[in-house]
């Protein structure tokens, strides 16, 4: 892979860059592995940004605990993995709509500053995201979905090309990155993990980013 720091792109506005979209990583913790039953209970966004040099850089991160929707489950395994109490009042959980609203107004205000059409979402195995959010999406029936509803960037792929690795924490650690296990599994830490992967990726490319490929 190229060394970044030799291939300053060509400065392009972000809405000239992927069609029109604007790339925002989203992170989700969940209650299980089944989007169409288990419960959304933390998401996390984080806009993609350009610096002075039209390099790609993590924006402002934009979180909400969510309270488990009525109706959904929650399988005791899951909560093993990412260390989430539920009931812990110190959550400071949200009801779902309101959960939505706390990243996809903030959202929906960078691809306007951008002058971008609409979001996409970028994640590490980013269907599994996308379907939990199009699933309480449809669930609170919010109308103001700024993510496009199939098409994303899964950074699993960027990683496996540029790197050979598609677990996470070994991507980072091939990029340069720390990785701190205690706090892998919170859609924070996730979401600003993974922006920094696509970042460096993103960066590495310069026939892509300046759109001659």
């Amino acid at each position: 892979m190229p060394d970044i720091s030799e291939n300053t792109p060509l400065f392009k506005p972000m809405a000239e860059r992927f069609r029109g979209y604007l790339p925002v990583i989203v992170d989700v913790e969940t209650g299980g592995f089944d989007w169409n039953r288990n419960a959304l209970l933390e998401i996390a966004a984080v806009p993609i940004e350009l610096d002075a040099e039209g390099r790609y850089i993590p924006g402002e991160v934009f979180s909400a605990h969510i309270e488990p929707a009525p109706g959904t489950t929650i399988d005791p395994k899951s909560l093993e993995v990412t260390g989430i109490q539920v009931d812990n009042p110190l959550r400071g959980a949200v009801p779902e709509r309101e959960g939505l609203d706390a990243v996809f107004t903030p959202v929906r205000a960078a691809a306007k500053r951008h002058g971008c059409q609409r979001a996409i979402l970028v994640g590490h195995n980013a269907h599994f995201d996308l379907n939990f959010l199009n699933v309480a999406v449809a669930r609170v029936g919010h109308k103001r979905n700024p993510f496009h509803p199939f098409s994303v960037f899964d950074t699993v792929t960027m990683a496996g090309m540029a790197y050979g690795q598609t677990v996470l924490a070994r991507a980072l650690q091939a990029a340069g990155f720390d990785w701190d296990q205690r706090e892998a599994h919170s859609a924070i830490y996730d979401a600003q993990q993974t922006a920094r992967l696509f970042c460096v990726i993103a960066n590495a490319w310069p026939n892509l980013r300046a759109g001659t490929a």
